[in-house]
């Protein structure tokens, strides 16, 4: 069966083809500045043996999804033949709420659930939600499936998703630890498992998804018992643009000393914060490249990252009490060997062992990169979030 994978963000639409019966992807594509001047649709096959570049205004996420039909279906450069070949569409949703604890049917109950969700992913949901509305306008015999960030966390016990402030909060407001990145940390325990040879069952294992937003999690016997992300995609670590966690006093005094709104204020820890806020930029190639050069603010930058990083594996490992493995996936943790290392790096008394030369090679697919008398592997997975819709 082909499913058409559809990530709809506020003037975004990301989508994969996917052939479920070999798990292998059949084409990607992105239309870009919806409702923006600039509009633009980028499809191209693996092998880039096909490849589509439109440019046409795109007012709205229906057109966009008009747009991304043609192209699937182009005579010359398509990948259809009859739109009635996709078995089912599914979306990729911000915020779940403690409502979803799995993939469904998108219904009316799910929408009107989805519409619920939005204070708690106001930049997210709202873009989910146009975009399985539009497939549904134009594809509306196919099934529409959600897949939530948040349902692979559902699993965390009371201790752990519950914050300590007035118990209402969380009755009334839904105000508890949620979590992100599902679908990529419920992918790579799945992978992990099989990589290992062992029963997901079983699997004791710390996953990091380190990219421009990053998230850490603890799987016990194939279950999330904790992850670093909170109510929202702001907690826990260091990132591009977010703060992670830092004391919540610095809000309401940033408001009181610079006059600021919530809004400005979210806005600050959100996308002017990190990497971006201590050095300027916001690509761990620039921070390397700055590094280089001397850039006291960039090396402080990379500290500050890797830092926040081995503070929350520490903890991990007193939660799991018994590691299997230590997972880095994602754009910089797959790709950049100097965090890596970095996070790696004086962990040789509690029996981690990176081997320094296979860190700094680059290699397709899942590998060790630890030193054979490692007592706990420290591996490389490839991501494929899509393969979880």
């Amino acid at each position: 069966m082909k499913v058409l994978i559809v990530n709809a963000g506020s003037s975004s639409l990301k989508y994969q083809l996917v052939d479920m019966d070999n798990e292998q992807m059949i084409v990607k594509g992105q239309v870009e500045r919806i409702a923006i001047e600039g509009s633009h649709l980028n499809q191209k096959t693996p092998d880039m043996s096909k490849v589509i570049d439109l440019y046409e205004p795109i007012p709205d996420h229906v057109v966009a999804t008009k747009l991304m039909l043609r192209a699937l279906l182009d005579p010359e450069k398509g990948v259809l033949k009859s739109v009635d070949e996709i078995g089912a569409v599914g979306h990729r949703v911000l915020h779940g709420g403690e409502e979803f604890t799995a993939s469904c049917i998108i219904t009316d109950e799910v929408k009107a659930a989805i519409r619920k969700f939005i204070p708690l992913g106001p930049l997210h949901n709202p873009a989910n939600l146009m975009g399985i509305e539009a497939c549904e306008e134009v594809m509306p015999h196919t099934p529409q499936v959600a897949v939530f960030d948040t349902a692979f966390h559902q699993t965390m016990p009371g201790k752990a998703y519950m914050y300590a402030v007035p118990y209402e909060y969380y009755k009334n407001d839904g105000i508890r630890r949620y979590g992100f990145h599902g679908t990529s940390h419920k992918y790579i325990a799945k992978a992990t498992a099989a990589f290992l040879g062992k029963p997901l069952s079983e699997l004791n294992s710390i996953t990091m998804h380190l990219g421009n937003g990053s998230s850490m999690s603890a799987v016990q016997n194939g279950k999330c018992i904790d992850t670093s992300m909170g109510l929202t995609p702001l907690e826990g670590l260091m990132m591009g643009t977010r703060c992670g966690s830092i004391d919540p006093a610095i809000v309401p005094f940033m408001m009181e000393k610079k006059g600021m709104t919530p809004q400005e204020a979210d806005t600050v820890l959100n996308k002017q914060s990190g990497l971006l806020g201590i050095c300027g930029t916001s690509d761990m190639r620039d921070v390397h490249a700055n590094i280089e050069k001397g850039d006291e603010k960039a090396a402080l930058a990379f500290k500050m990252l890797t830092r926040s990083i081995k503070k929350v594996l520490g903890s991990y490992f007193f939660l799991l009490g018994n590691v299997d493995s230590i997972v880095f996936t994602a754009g910089i943790g797959e790709n950049d060997e100097f965090v890596r290392e970095a996070v790696c790096e004086g962990l040789e008394p509690f029996g981690i062992k990176v081997d320094k030369k296979e860190n700094h090679t680059r290699k397709p697919g899942a590998r060790v990169i630890s030193t054979p008398d490692s007592r706990i592997p420290v591996l490389i997975i490839p991501t494929n979030e899509e393969l979880e819709c």
